[in-house]
């Protein structure tokens, strides 16, 4: 059953305000009535007497319970019907209108002026405690629902109420829940790509690491293979030997720069060979090398030519005379540890 159709609309026909002042002017004649009528007066209808031989001031502030307590009946209806037209008919704790009545009743069991304005505005509430769920105040909701039982405690609105209320409360622990497992899920991903980035950084701050090491011995293995060769050269130098005018022979090679291994290559573990053609000439100096064969194509070749192209020879000679020859090599590229 939808609680719009429970709840009676304050404007079906009147709007709220011109209800409630209404139902103060009723309340108001009932309420002098009341005063002046005997004791045999007509008995109270059966919902309101059910809220008037239970009805105790609503649950609120030790200081405000005090002035409920501390004021007459005449002073309560009177707040009561300020609080009507005001549309405070369960709210503020200590200062509506069902609080008020409920301490006529608490104080003058048959006040029927009070009867009757609880029967008569408890629809109004009603409409009051939905709103108030729907908002989403929770904890208002069920002092508000708490209030009207103390008014009316079967009437079957307060069922569809709480049952309203249960309701709303499951759905909001239902989205909290949800939520607090969005952000746990967001922390742990967030957390997870952070750890991904710094093993990234690390494995690429070793590999620079390493380049740059093999970049250093390089470069101190090229320096001692250039001072071997000065010294060689050096003494050589000193022992002029005067070639016979008849004498041939090969180029002879008297320093040979070993090839830097490729480091993509040495990465992949490429091994392989690589055919070079070269001019000696006849100061020693190589010229014109290029590759005439290589296994793997195209992976060596680059090293294996800059290596031949800083080696140096004794020239050829022919008749006792320095000649410019063709010489060929086969330059290999293993790694360490294969053989």
């Amino acid at each position: 059953m939808a609680i719009e159709s429970v709840f009676p609309r304050a404007n079906t026909r009147f709007g709220a305000a011109a209800m409630v002042a209404l139902l103060c002017a009723a309340l108001a004649a009932c309420s002098g009535s009341n005063q002046s009528a005997p004791q045999a007066a007509k008995a109270p209808v059966a919902p309101a007497k059910a809220a008037s031989t239970s009805a105790k001031p609503a649950t609120i502030a030790p200081n405000a319970a005090d002035r409920l307590t501390a004021m007459s009946v005449d002073q309560l209806m009177d707040h009561a019907q300020k609080a009507l037209k005001e549309d405070r008919l369960v709210a503020p704790a200590g200062d509506n209108a069902f609080e008020y009545y409920l301490a006529v009743l608490h104080k003058s069991p048959n006040n029927r002026a009070a009867q009757d304005a609880l029967r008569e505005t408890f629809p109004y509430g009603a409409q009051t405690v939905d709103q108030t769920i729907n908002q989403g105040n929770y904890a208002e909701a069920q002092r508000e629902i708490d209030l009207l039982a103390k008014a009316d405690p079967t009437n079957y609105t307060l069922t569809i109420l709480r049952s309203k209320l249960d309701a709303a409360r499951k759905v909001a622990t239902q989205q909290q829940q949800a939520r607090k497992a969005a952000a746990l899920a967001q922390t742990a991903t967030a957390a997870a790509a952070a750890a991904q980035r710094q093993q990234e950084q690390a494995a690429a701050a070793a590999l620079k690491q390493r380049q740059e090491q093999a970049a250093t011995a390089a470069a101190l293995q090229q320096q001692q293979e250039q001072q071997a060769a000065a010294a060689a050269a050096a003494r050589k130098a000193a022992v002029v030997k005067v070639p016979a005018q008849t004498e041939n022979r090969n180029a002879q090679v008297v320093r040979q720069v070993p090839a830097k291994y490729p480091l993509q290559a040495a990465r992949n573990g490429e091994q392989g060979w690589v055919d070079v053609a070269f001019t000696v000439n006849p100061d020693g100096s190589v010229s014109n090398a290029h590759v005439t064969d290589a296994e793997p194509r195209r992976v060596f070749d680059r090293a294996a030519i800059d290596a031949v192209s800083r080696w140096r020879f004794k020239p050829a000679l022919i008749n006792g005379r320095p000649t410019a020859v063709v010489v060929k090599r086969r330059i290999e590229f293993k790694l360490s540890g294969n053989g």
